[in-house]
């Protein structure tokens, strides 16, 4: 009696222990599944703050608003990369698949952008709370990371179609654009801190490399998206779960509208009067014209997205975060036009089109909080 006594709370707590251990496990385990493109929800967090600090109308609360929604894109960032270690340190073959994948490698693309954005966020908003002098310092080394890591995507992801995956005729998606945007975005925000930069040299060569990315940037991405228009004329809408992936081409054009006008603000400090004067022409000639067509490609995504969705085909998924962040690159693009044309008719859009990201990013958030509270997003996809 006295021994079975002593030994039941002992085999309790190797029961209890035991259960630790297992639910450790399954927490852990659900890391299996995580994978690059969880990295949207940080730009499209990240895109909802700093577009609002660059909108042609202010009122009061806003620029809080916006800070707080960018600390929350900064803690997401650092939550995700954190697990997101731990998903390669313990799942190295999940790791590798994904890096294989046709599909999902595309989106390795998101992370740097994530860098990026939260970066950029840090010095139009942040500094607000933790200094300018701290911002710049965050923004540099968020920068310097992101842009090296968006130019081994540019490099690495095509290279891997080229000479290792078999590509259908009709693969083309919008995701084929997250590996060369990156690039895009580096110039864009890069063209924040050239005032941060040294005179001479270094700034000089800032600009310059600034420049250079947007060019590479631009021109992969009009190559993609013209394989993109091919591939919906010649084979039709894509299947539901990929009709989100459509507003992804919105982020090449409404970003590289945004990196032309920065860098033309940030042109005077860096270059030579001629020079100068010569960017702010262009970033205006070049980002009406881009303008143009990104609203078209707006009203084609929001009409198959409408019919998809009234057919009853639109269920969640983390392809959603499609709707956010080039939607939001629209937003800024809008706002640099207005500001240096003064056209009211880019005020308006800027201000429209905002309201329609912050409803998109409410719809996606909630949705993405409650299929990680069940666990829904973190199980294997099923066919």
């Amino acid at each position: 009696m006295t021994a079975t006594l002593t030994s039941r709370p002992a085999a309790q707590r190797r029961l209890v222990g035991a259960l630790d251990r297992a639910d450790r496990g399954h927490r852990l385990g659900s890391l299996r599944q995580l994978g690059p493109n969880w990295f949207a929800a940080v730009m499209g967090t990240g895109i909802v703050a700093t577009a609002a600090a660059t909108l042609p109308l202010q009122f009061p609360g806003l620029r809080g608003v916006a800070t707080l929604v960018w600390a929350l894109a900064a803690a997401v960032l650092v939550a995700l990369s954190v697990a997101w270690i731990v998903h390669w340190v313990r799942f190295p073959d999940a790791a590798r698949d994904h890096r294989n994948h046709p599909v999902m490698s595309q989106f390795f693309g998101a992370p740097p952008m994530a860098l990026l954005t939260v970066g950029g966020g840090a010095l139009l908003l942040g500094s607000d709370v933790i200094g300018l002098p701290a911002a710049v310092a965050i923004d540099w080394v968020l920068w310097t990371v992101g842009t090296a890591l968006g130019l081994l995507t540019a490099f690495a992801i095509p290279y891997r179609m080229f000479t290792r995956h078999r590509v259908a005729t009709d693969a083309a998606f919008g995701g084929w654009l997250m590996p060369v945007v990156p690039p895009m975005v580096s110039a864009a925000m890069g063209a924040l801190l050239v005032p941060h930069t040294p005179a001479g040299q270094l700034r000089l060569t800032m600009i310059l490399l600034c420049v250079a990315m947007f060019g590479l940037s631009l021109i992969a991405a009009l190559v993609t998206i013209t394989m993109i228009w091919s591939r919906l004329v010649h084979h039709g809408t894509p299947q539901a779960g990929m009709v989100p992936t459509l507003w992804i081409v919105l982020g090449p054009l409404g970003q590289s509208v945004t990196a032309a006008g920065l860098l033309a603000n940030a042109a005077p400090a860096a270059l030579p009067d001629l020079y100068a004067k010569g960017f702010m022409v262009f970033s205006v000639i070049f980002g009406i014209v881009t303008w143009g067509f990104a609203m078209l490609w707006l009203a084609l995504a929001v009409a198959i997205t409408v019919k998809t969705f009234r057919a009853g085909e639109l269920t969640f998924t983390l392809t959603w975060w499609g709707f956010t962040f080039p939607l939001g690159t629209c937003v800024t693009g809008s706002a640099v036009l207005y500001i240096h044309t003064g056209a009211n008719l880019f005020a308006a859009t800027a201000i429209a089109l905002y309201v329609l990201l912050v409803a998109a990013w409410s719809a996606v958030a909630i949705r993405t909080v409650r299929g990680v509270l069940s666990g829904d997003l973190l199980r294997p996809a099923t066919s």
